[in-house]
């Protein structure tokens, strides 16, 4: 533990400072915000965790880590030497209270603090607690939210409502760091910055929208927490029901915090509520087994280290949802997620309303407009059009308009995290959740995974490496799409 830590204007106390996320994500991150001078001079970084490591020990576990998810270009050791002057370590056990004192004794003086929960959901109310009776928290002080924030309704609240005894709403930031992402943020200007999108951004010109988030990989060291969570409240209830609000909301008033998330709150009360009926027909759960995916065997889901046997956890889900109001009537909503799938990206595909009569009819290359919106690997926007083929005649081929938003611009590009601790830092809540809106998102989603449990729902095998379980394309077959699998 440092005897001693010189004053700051800025203290950034990450709880769980040497777990997963903070060496592959938020070091990394504020490394490259230290870098770019976006962080004050005399900012510190303070790691709280379990391990009875010096500050010398800890600096030596996050330098054999953290520097292997810096991009090579923006890494060298002289750099690296100077973020680490900014690191410090704190021994402490979060349920213990006396042993904040020891926290507040290294000087935390800092005209303002953040508190970045990096921890189990289930230490968030205990550790607020423990800040505010060791006097750690102040007006000028914020908290840092990791989702999933819950499991279902009730301990959203419980968490949100014990977490508001110490902070206000203001001071709270409950983070989704696909948020973050410059091509979700660009959404925004996309649709509410172009006069020729915002008139056609509706039923009866669009057709059917689709958000895919795709992954590679299994549950890896997750398989811990990830057996008792699921697909569903892993990623649906928090990452793509958030594009969805996106896509979906109506202009806000002004870019204000308040306003965009008003306006993303109303579509998630505008979700139509599923029955037993609806759950039955309208959601898959799938659950990977063996296979190839990435070129390389795969365990199956059962096969992993910390599953418990026989175990009914998704690790796949899709389903169609509806909107109820005026702009989306009628216009169906696929969302789909999962592990261990073909090919790692998150897309949203805008698919356009075919015209109502052709004077070219409707000859075998004859594909919908489509507005593809790639957030990773890489990012880009892609509009699907139909030109003529070259030659005679007057037959149809289809085109792309491209724009690969990474070279569109000479400025840098933040990583999400990056950007949203620096939205942090300065106070800004637009891109994250508000307490109502979670609590709205659980609302739509707990109806999902009581029904699943009324209905005996087992997941349904699928081969690692490939699209998901095959009831997926017949849940999109039954209103004549499919789903955009560019390879």
């Amino acid at each position: 533990m440092t005897s001693s830590i010189p004053p700051s204007e800025l203290d950034i106390v990450i709880f769980g400072g040497a777990g997963d996320l903070s060496f592959r994500k938020l070091l990394p991150a504020l490394y490259m915000a230290h870098l770019h001078e976006r962080l004050p001079a005399s900012a510190r970084i303070i790691a709280v965790g379990r391990q009875p490591w010096s500050r010398e020990q800890y600096l030596d576990f996050i330098g054999a880590r953290s520097p292997q998810f810096i991009e090579a270009p923006s890494f060298d050791a002289v750099s690296w030497d100077g973020f680490v002057q900014r690191l410090h370590y704190v021994s402490l056990d979060v349920t213990d209270a006396p042993a904040y004192e020891a926290l507040r004794a290294l000087g935390l003086s800092a005209v303002q603090r953040v508190f970045y929960l990096a921890t189990a959901p289930g230490l968030f109310t205990g550790i607020c607690a423990h800040l505010d009776t060791a006097g750690l928290v102040d007006a000028h002080s914020r908290v840092v939210l990791e989702k999933p924030l819950g499991t279902d309704l009730a301990s959203a609240q419980a968490i949100n409502t014990e977490v508001a005894r110490h902070f206000r709403e203001e001071q709270i930031y409950r983070i989704d760091h696909y948020l973050g992402k410059e091509t979700v943020q660009n959404l925004m200007v996309l649709r509410f910055g172009n006069a020729m999108f915002e008139p056609l951004w509706r039923a009866p010109f669009i057709k059917s929208v689709q958000i895919t988030v795709a992954e590679t990989v299994g549950v890896g060291s997750r398989a811990g927490f990830y057996d008792g969570a699921g697909a569903l409240r892993d990623m649906v209830q928090n990452h793509l029901l958030q594009l969805l609000c996106i896509v979906a909301m109506e202009q806000p008033i002004s870019l204000d915090a308040d306003d965009v998330r008003d306006e993303k709150l109303k579509v998630l009360r505008s979700l139509r509520k599923m029955d037993l009926a609806d759950i039955r027909r309208d959601t898959v759960r799938g659950q990977y087994a063996e296979g190839v995916a990435d070129g390389q065997s795969a365990l199956s889901y059962q096969q992993e280290e910390g599953v418990a046997p026989g175990s009914r956890t998704e690790t796949f889900v899709a389903l169609r949802a509806h909107i109820n109001n005026a702009r989306w009537a009628n216009v169906p909503f696929f969302l789909r997620t999962g592990k261990r799938m073909a090919k790692r990206h998150s897309q949203i595909i805008i698919e356009f309303a075919e015209q109502p009569f052709s004077i070219f009819g409707a000859g075998p290359k004859h594909q919908p407009n489509r507005l593809i919106i790639t957030l990773q690997p890489e990012e880009s926007i892609h509009l699907g059009l139909m030109v003529k083929e070259p030659g005679s005649g007057m037959n149809l081929h289809p085109v792309k308009l491209e724009l690969d938003l990474q070279s569109s611009s000479n400025k840098r590009r933040a990583e999400a995290y990056e950007r949203l601790l620096i939205d942090v830092i300065k106070g800004r809540l637009t891109h994250f959740m508000r307490r109502d809106e979670l609590e709205a998102a659980w609302r739509w989603v707990e109806p999902i995974l009581d029904g699943w449990q009324a209905l005996d729902d087992k997941p349904r095998p699928y081969a690692a490496g490939s699209w998901g379980p095959a009831a997926s394309s017949a849940l999109m077959a039954r209103e004549n799409l499919s789903w955009f699998e560019e390879t």
